[in-house]
C-alpha cells in the first residue's frame, strides 16, 4: 500500500509540473507605441439639413458657401455642387463608367482634384467649370480620400498611409503612417484639413480621427455612434443607407459638416 501511495504522489507532482506554463505558452502583451491616447473631441450639432440619398459620398468640400461633393458607384459617380441648407443639387457632372468609380475630392488653388478608386486616374477641374476635366494625372494606388496643406496634396489609399503629393506632377514627396497609442490605424478614408490637422473618416467606423501631419500621430478622436438611429431611423433603407463618410469645414464660419454614404441628412456642427 505504501509503495502505491508513494507512486501516486510522484504522478501527482509530475502532473503539476507539466501544467506550469512554458515561456512559449505565456500570454504576449502587445507593446504600446509610446504615443499618448487620443483626446476625445466633442461636437455640438447645431443644424440638420437634407442630403441627396443617391449620393454615395466620397469627398466633401465647402467653397464660396456651396457644398462640393464627389460621389462613388460605377456609372453614377459624380462631381456635384449642392445648396447646403436645402440639399438641392444645383449642378452635377457624371464622370463614372463601368470601370470608373469616383472617390475623394479637394479644392486647391482654384482647381478640384477628384480621385478614382482602382483605375489610377485623377481628374482635375477648374473650380468654375466642373463639366470637363482640364487635365488628368496617374496615381499608382487606390484613391480614397484627399485634402491639402499650403503646398501639398495629401492622399489616402485605404491603408494606414498618408501620401504627401506634389500637385503639379503628382509625384509623392513623403509617405506618413497614421498611428495611435495602439499601433497603425488602417482604413483611413475621407480627409479634411482643419486648423493644421488632418481629420479623417476611418472606413466602416463611427468615429473620426484627428491626425498631426508632422508625424502621423492620432491626437484626437470624435466618436459619433448612433447618428442614423437617433436622427433618421425611419429613413434608413436596408442595403443602401451606408456608413459615416464625408467631412467638410467652413473656415469662415468655423462650422464642420458631416454626412454618410446615401444618408438623407447632413449635420452642421461646431467644436465644443
Amino acid at each position: 500500500m505504501t509503495k502505491y501511495l508513494f507512486l501516486a504522489v510522484i504522478i501527482f507532482l509530475f502532473a503539476c509540473n507539466n501544467n506550469q506554463s512554458t515561456p512559449e505558452e505565456t500570454t504576449t502583451t502587445i507593446p504600446l507605441t509610446g504615443i499618448a491616447a487620443p483626446q476625445n473631441i466633442n461636437l455640438n450639432i447645431i443644424g440638420i439639413y437634407p442630403h441627396d440619398t443617391s449620393a454615395y459620398t466620397q469627398g466633401l468640400e465647402i467653397y464660396n458657401g456651396k457644398l462640393y461633393e464627389g460621389t462613388g458607384d460605377f456609372e453614377t459617380s459624380s462631381l456635384r455642387i449642392t445648396d447646403i441648407k436645402t440639399g438641392k443639387v444645383e449642378h452635377k457632372h457624371v464622370m463614372g463608367t463601368k470601370k470608373i468609380f469616383g472617390e475623394g475630392i479637394t479644392i486647391f488653388k482654384n482647381k478640384i482634384y477628384q480621385l478614382t478608386w482602382q483605375s489610377n486616374i485623377v481628374n482635375v477641374y477648374d473650380v468654375n467649370n466642373i463639366d470637363n476635366p482640364i487635365k488628368t494625372f496617374s496615381w499608382p494606388y487606390d484613391g480614397w480620400g484627399i485634402t491639402h496643406t499650403a503646398t501639398d496634396l495629401i492622399i489616402s489609399d485605404g491603408s494606414a498611409n498618408l501620401y504627401f503629393v506634389n500637385p503639379d506632377d503628382f509625384k509623392i514627396r513623403t509617405t506618413l503612417q497614421v498611428t495611435d497609442n495602439l499601433g497603425p490605424v488602417n482604413s483611413i478614408n475621407e480627409l479634411e484639413m482643419i486648423n493644421g490637422f488632418v481629420f479623417a473618416n476611418v472606413y466602416q467606423s463611427d468615429f473620426i480621427v484627428k491626425i498631426d501631419p508632422a508625424n502621423g500621430h492620432v491626437v484626437g478622436k470624435i466618436d459619433l455612434p448612433g447618428l442614423q438611429q437617433q436622427y433618421f431611423l425611419n429613413q434608413i433603407v436596408k442595403g443602401r443607407t451606408d456608413v459615416l463618410n464625408g467631412i467638410a469645414y467652413d473656415s469662415i464660419s468655423k462650422k464642420i459638416y458631416i454626412t454618410g454614404k446615401r444618408w438623407p441628412k447632413i449635420f452642421e456642427a461646431t467644436f465644443n
